[in-house]
């Protein structure tokens, strides 16, 4: 197993971050928050929740109980997600796509999670990302986030603007810029091979979703409201607000492809994923 630290090439353990805050602070009179110095990861703390006014995002059905491995009682099988069909907030597109993923269920197809079967989740699905840690790396002219396991990478560029037609990808184009303590991501230009949530509620290639993060609780915590808007899918933008615990600790090697113990009895699921093509 690998281990990496990140101490030496995050900047906020440099003398180069230093004049870079000191820069910030000068401009805007507030620091850029630092997300990753002393190798700080973070670990999700659940879901998303709504927002004070927002609609609900999609939810388990209430006649098929969400039973995971952790807490269960004696006895009780560990299930899967199972979206509620009569959220208000689903247009007919969502609502159909979903009604085909609870039939795959019902048929017998196991709803992994889709980084367990080592898919690139697409954003914000990628902020659900369970159980390992999220490290930032934080320059001047770029965030790049790294998830541990199987080593998820985003690359967010800061203070350009969207490109005039990007070409659609897995994580899409990001964007973002600093507002005093808190980190604007702005992101457009993603594949309609991801979804919302990990439901599988689907969307369009007309998926907005900007992100707004900041240390709460003494810099333990790391929170984001994000704002998710596609007509296509969404009768309104869902404006939600996830968080994560910090954790120290250099960041740990993983593969994902190796991964296939998250399916120990050869249930009918998502493949693992193959590239059609070398890419070195």
């Amino acid at each position: 197993m690998v281990r990496f630290t990140l101490k030496r090439i995050v900047l906020c353990a440099s003398s180069a971050c230093v004049a870079m805050v000191s820069s910030a602070a000068a401009q805007n009179q507030t620091p850029i928050p630092d997300f990753s110095s002393n190798n700080a990861g973070w670990t999700g703390m659940g879901g998303m929740t709504a927002m004070p006014g927002s609609p609900e995002p999609v939810g388990q059905d209430p006649s098929r109980p969400l039973i995971g491995n952790i807490g269960r009682l004696p006895g009780q099988q560990p299930t899967f997600p199972y979206a509620n069909l009569t959220n208000p907030n689903l247009t007919p597109f969502a609502r159909e796509g979903l009604r085909k993923v609870n039939e795959a269920a019902d048929a017998g197809f196991a709803m992994y999670s889709r980084e367990s079967r080592c898919w690139h989740t697409g954003v914000p699905v990628y902020l659900n990302n369970p159980a390992q840690p999220t490290f930032f790396l934080q320059t001047p002219t770029e965030v790049t986030t790294i998830w541990q396991m199987d080593q998820q990478v985003r690359h967010i560029y800061l203070n350009v603007p969207h490109s005039g037609n990007p070409k659609p990808s897995w994580y899409g184009e990001s964007v973002g810029h600093y507002e005093g303590n808190t980190l604007v991501v702005d992101t457009i230009g993603q594949n309609t091979q991801t979804f919302l949530d990990n439901f599988r509620t689907p969307h369009s290639d007309r998926l907005h979703v900007i992100e707004r993060y900041r240390l709460v609780d003494n810099g333990n915590t790391l929170e984001a409201e994000v704002t998710i808007d596609d007509p296509v899918a969404l009768v309104q933008p869902l404006h939600v607000v996830k968080r994560w615990r910090k954790v120290q600790g250099p960041m740990t090697e993983s593969r994902c492809a190796d991964g296939e113990m998250v399916n120990p009895f050869g249930q009918k699921t998502d493949p693992i994923p193959t590239a059609r093509t070398a890419d070195f």
